[in-house]
């Protein structure tokens, strides 16, 4: 009897190649299959042994007893592979279940509850805009009345931004449902930097720090939202204390990590705001591979296979100066595009994009960063080269669309069958419900 192949599960929901799985792991030698969207269908690799599609990667009813079949189908898996961010419990509930190596649940909690995160880096000493759980409008109230106005309301799990809101005064709280407890935070007017790496349980090994050029709420509300790394040495090294400090209140396990600080450059005062222990979205993992030599998803991934820390270059000093831009939809999604233009060899202009041609559709997909107007990267000698022409295709790029119905058939062009042999139709689910 011939031995079965290692078999590793792989949760996935992107389109665009920011993980190549067949460099880490060898399908030919490994049976690896791949639970997925309808539009991440088409980033699995043509060798997957099976795919099945789901409506929603992130929610455990349906994913465990996928993984459930696919188990029986090809054997007890030799690791589970969960890199989006809102799968990563999901994947962590996976290797429990299954009992391989990799991060458990309730190492990524602390990861995931942003309430529960300020708590602890706060009690570590770190500076955090004080945070507090809100159930209901006069918990919002009493925290306006300590700390002033405005306030930021946010999930306790969430990314992208979805469902974060400023308000400015009380009357803002009659257009918001709580529903569930939300974490309530003064709002910080500073510029917000995003800090991308890998932590090895005690400290940072390598690590990028870029500025925002406008923000990730500001992006949800129609604006564009760029990115350009700081090469100002202080101020790296103000960020960077400041990001093992906060990654040391929350994990002594390597992970790699995106944080995000609110920064005073001018005193270089460094101000926590969240941080997931993940690999940056939008084109974070594709600058980091193309102008840094650092494969950010690779690292993720053999952590969470159970392998040790690879070795990795100083990403530091010394190199060149990478940066990227979102231009956001024009239309709602799912929309079809009706002018559009590459911005490839405009000078100043990016190094690579990934812009629809006229006719594509723009898909409504989870992956919110990864499906917008336009996707572009950078790169150059300094920070003020990179924010010059990120600022320039913004200003130069257009882009036009209009709302289609979900369900017209060129929607799914080149995606893959959407019902098939090992394919389950993909059909709304409710948000992710996890095993204590």
């Amino acid at each position: 009897m011939t031995a079965r192949r290692p078999h590793v599960v792989v949760v996935h929901r992107w389109r665009e190649s920011y993980a190549l799985y067949t460099d880490a792991v060898d399908h030919a030698t490994h049976a690896v299959t791949y639970v997925t969207t309808e539009v991440g269908r088409a980033g699995v690799p043509s060798a997957a042994a099976e795919v099945v599609v789901v409506g929603r990667t992130d929610d455990w009813s349906v994913v465990a007893p996928v993984v459930d079949g696919l188990v029986a189908r090809w054997g007890r898996p030799a690791g589970v592979v969960a890199l989006k961010e809102d799968d990563l419990l999901v994947g962590a509930a996976l290797r429990a279940r299954h009992g391989v190596p990799g991060p458990r649940v309730e190492e990524l909690v602390p990861f995931r509850d942003k309430h529960e995160m300020c708590r602890r880096v706060a009690a570590a000493g770190v500076d955090v805009p004080a945070a507090a759980l809100a159930h209901t409008a006069d918990d919002v109230l009493r925290h306006a009345a300590e700390h002033g106005w405005p306030l930021v309301l946010k999930p306790v799990s969430g990314s992208s931004s979805e469902g974060v809101v400023r308000l400015d005064g009380p009357a803002d709280l009659l257009d918001v449902v709580l529903g569930a407890p939300r974490v309530v935070q003064p709002f910080v007017d500073a510029p917000i930097y995003h800090v991308d790496g890998v932590f090895d349980g005690t400290d940072v090994v390598v690590l990028r720090a870029s500025a925002y050029l406008n923000d990730c709420l500001a992006f949800r509300a129609g604006a564009g939202l760029g990115s350009v790394e700081e090469d100002d040495p202080a101020l790296v090294a103000a960020i960077r204390r400041s990001a093992v400090a906060s990654l040391a209140a929350l994990t002594d396990r390597p992970t790699v990590f995106h944080l995000e600080l609110f920064v005073d450059v001018a005193t270089r005062r460094c101000r926590f705001l969240e941080v997931g222990a993940r690999v940056g979205g939008a084109e974070v993992p594709l600058v980091w591979r193309e102008v840094h030599g650092v494969d950010l998803m690779a690292v993720a991934l053999d952590l969470q296979l159970g392998r040790p820390l690879r070795a990795l270059p100083d990403a530091a000093a010394g190199e060149e100066v990478a940066g990227w831009l979102l231009v956001p939809a024009p239309a709602r999604r799912p929309c079809r595009i009706t002018r559009s233009r590459s911005m490839v060899g405009a000078v100043p202009g990016p190094y690579a994009e990934r812009v629809l041609g006229v006719g594509d559709v723009l898909p409504d997909a989870d992956a919110y960063y990864e499906h917008v107007g336009g996707r572009f990267r950078f790169r150059g000698r300094s920070r003020a080269e990179v924010e010059a022409a990120v600022r320039a295709t913004l200003a130069d790029f257009e882009v036009r669309g209009e709302a289609i119905d979900a369900d017209v058939p060129e929607l799914w062009a080149g995606v893959g069958p959407r019902v098939g042999p090992g394919v389950v139709p993909a059909t709304p689910v409710p948000d992710a419900v996890l095993p204590a």
